[in-house]
């Protein structure tokens, strides 16, 4: 069991409320703040983080970044109102009105609206029970409170139910007109929901698939993908299909095929990460592509290098048991096939996404499909044009 300061603080602070779970992460360096929120679950770190203390403020903005790409409206996640009562009400009229109702857990507050459907205040349950029975609605309600527009995007309204951490929030709509309820777990699903989804999509998933899907629909939502990285994988077969001849002279390679292909295809899907995670918190807005390009770059270069020494000398191990011959050029080939092809994916990882977002596409979207067929046709045919150039 991992018993690093790292795991018990996590452990910690996933058992805690989320008051409790700030003011134990507050006092920690923001690293490891930023660490342990990504880890948890989007809704708990997210209210957690609303309760960070200003040293963390930069956590709390990384956090809120988290859900600044999702899409759509509260109008979508808007549920009927329910507890509207008009401003003349009295308060024995109000407490009548409760009594009878079938939903008595739904209620949380009284929405106060005029003759014309205006929301002109709320009152809490606490002040209705204190209240006199003969006062009305309109003496003790709470005048102007807030509420969201029908055309409040998702990600603000997440933002705003950190600050207010209410149960649920009026929705208005023309001239203040009360026209639903939003609940703040619904909110808060929702941006789990999409969130968790974006990982899929770089497969080529629907984010609305769920495990209750039905095959049909499933089958619908998957397939088209599937016949998209069809195509690809036949383009990355006719590059090998080029070296056909080179294969059958030199059969070892063929061994190394899917080694190559691994290792870039791996060095690519890092790169993709990262550049995908910027995109969602917001920072490539203020870092250069260029110099994340020459980041990955380097990385690439230097996870080749070190990869490929092992890959060459494994080369050379079975050239020299398979008598293969001249096993030191084979593993020459394969040190800087994996050099390039891993230099070559990590800025694949990189352009891969930014062109989606340039063409207006989802950033994630099947991103690892067109990943996955640069990163073959790069490695694998670097290293088959070298064996045929240098061997042949």
């Amino acid at each position: 069991m991992d018993s690093s300061p790292h795991s018990k603080l996590f452990t910690k602070v996933a058992s805690l409320e989320p008051i409790s779970a700030a003011a134990v992460l507050g006092g920690q360096p923001q690293h490891t703040i930023h660490q342990v929120l990504t880890e948890l679950p989007s809704e708990k770190a997210l209210l957690i983080a609303s309760h960070l203390p200003g040293t963390a403020s930069q956590s709390i903005a990384e956090t809120s970044e988290l859900v600044s790409g999702i899409k759509g409206t509260v109008e979508t996640l808007m549920s009927a109102p329910i507890g509207v009562l008009p401003q003349t009400t009295t308060v024995a009229g109000a407490l009548d009105y409760i009594v009878h109702l079938h939903e008595v857990s739904s209620i949380t507050y009284i929405y106060v609206v005029d003759d014309s459907s205006h929301l002109m205040g709320v009152v809490a349950m606490r002040d209705l029970l204190l209240a006199s029975p003969a006062q009305t609605l309109g003496e003790i309600m709470t005048e102007n409170p807030f509420a969201f527009s029908a055309d409040t995007d998702m990600s603000q309204a997440v933002n705003e139910a950190l600050k207010r951490h209410y149960r649920l929030y009026p929705v208005v709509g023309d001239n203040n007109r009360l026209i639903g309820l939003v609940f703040s777990w619904k909110l808060f699903e929702y941006i789990a929901t999409e969130i968790s989804a974006q990982s899929g999509s770089m497969v080529g998933l629907d984010k609305e698939e769920r495990v209750t899907t039905n095959i049909l629909e499933a089958f619908r939502m998957r397939h088209p993908w599937l016949q998209v990285n069809l195509i690809t994988v036949f383009a990355a077969a006719f590059v090998v299909g080029m070296f056909e001849d080179t294969i059958a002279r030199i059969v070892a390679l063929a061994v190394f095929l899917p080694v190559l292909a691994g290792q870039s295809g791996n060095t690519g899907c890092q790169a993709l990460a990262i550049t995908l995670r910027g995109i969602t918190l917001g920072e490539l807005g203020g870092y250069p592509v260029s110099k994340l390009l020459r980041k990955e770059i380097v990385l690439g270069a230097m996870n080749g290098l070190f990869v490929g020494v092992v890959a060459a000398i494994a080369m050379w191990l079975y050239a020299g048991v398979s008598g293969a011959e001249q096993p030191m050029m084979l593993a020459l080939v394969i040190l800087i096939a994996m050099i390039g092809a891993c230099t070559g994916s990590g800025i694949f990882g990189v352009l891969v996404p930014l062109t989606l977002r340039r063409f207006g596409a989802d950033p994630a979207m099947a991103s690892s499909i067109f990943l996955t067929t640069f990163t073959d046709i790069l490695g694998m045919g670097l290293m088959l044009f070298l064996a045929t150039a240098l061997l042949l």
